[in-house]
């Protein structure tokens, strides 16, 4: 119990430290915007803490088969970082941010191709923007774009390295780390899982597309399109760029354990009951 609290209690503080990132690199911070960032880093803390304290689980999918979630953290920890970074590169041209910033530029050139998902996010800048914004818009795309690839390549490598989702454990339940997945309705778990899979792949492959579209017909509703402030483009594209990706993540997490329970059927003779999938 003591193990847990102190691991949750980590992960708060964490957490504390993702939200406060962008508003502590970033120039131009507002009292109301340190006051509105200070309430969600203490909710993101609070339900963290809630969630890895707690025995039973809320919302946190795959809680206890690591190292998913830490993956997916460390993947959007590095993005905010580096686009709070790069973002301080007009304001603070030290060495490590122009080398950084950079970095961005040119993997956001590399990556901007007609029909690609970093040219549709910057295809959202109007006309008559000036080029300094086109760059720091192409390098923060790129960069995202980038970690939120490296990051489903390092949870593959993962996959192949480690006998996952029995890392650092010998049995797997379906409750505690799918809460909201009831594996007890709606027919075959097997089945059901492969499905939601390949729902989560599959959205994950369009959301990179999607987004800059859903954003332009909501821009035309108000007949104008503004670029918005550093902080609210650096977690724009940060959830432009890890979403898809979690969704690639879960939707290959989902489909590993529907077969690794249907191996198990066939080993054991017997479906698998109460959604514990046991190794020998």
């Amino acid at each position: 119990m003591v193990k847990r609290l102190i691991g949750a209690i980590v992960r708060a503080f964490l957490m504390v430290v993702l939200i406060a990132i962008p508003s502590v690199l970033v120039p131009g911070v507002s009292t109301e915007g340190g006051q509105v960032v200070s309430i969600l880093a203490l909710a993101a803390a609070a339900l963290t803490t809630f969630e890895y304290a707690s025995t039973y689980p809320s919302i946190v999918e795959f809680r206890d088969a690591p190292p998913f979630n830490r993956i997916r953290f460390m993947a959007l920890f590095a993005t905010v970082l580096s686009l709070s970074t790069i973002a301080r590169s007009q304001t603070d041209p030290t060495t490590a941010v122009e080398f950084l910033t950079s970095i961005g530029i040119l993997i956001g050139q590399a990556i901007d191709f007609p029909f690609s998902p970093v040219h549709a996010v910057v295809s959202l800048l109007p006309a008559d923007a000036p080029f300094e914004e086109l760059v720091q818009l192409r390098a923060f795309a790129g960069m995202a774009y980038l970690i939120s690839l490296v990051s489903v390549a390092v949870f593959l490598i993962a996959l192949r390295l480690t006998n996952w989702p029995f890392f650092r454990q010998t049995s797997f339940n379906v409750w505690v780390n799918l809460p909201t997945f009831d594996p007890t309705s709606g027919g075959d778990i097997v089945r059901r899982l492969k499905r939601d899979a390949r729902w989560n792949i599959a959205i994950g492959f369009l959301l990179p597309f999607l987004t800059p579209m859903l954003v332009v017909e909501t821009a035309s509703l108000f007949g104008t399109f503004d670029v918005i402030a550093d902080q609210t483009l650096i977690w724009t594209v940060t959830a432009w760029a890890f979403l898809p990706a979690s969704m690639f993540m879960r939707g290959i997490a989902m489909r590993r354990v529907a077969v690794m329970i249907n191996e198990e059927r066939k080993r054991q003779g017997t479906p698998a009951r109460n959604g514990q999938l046991v190794t020998a």
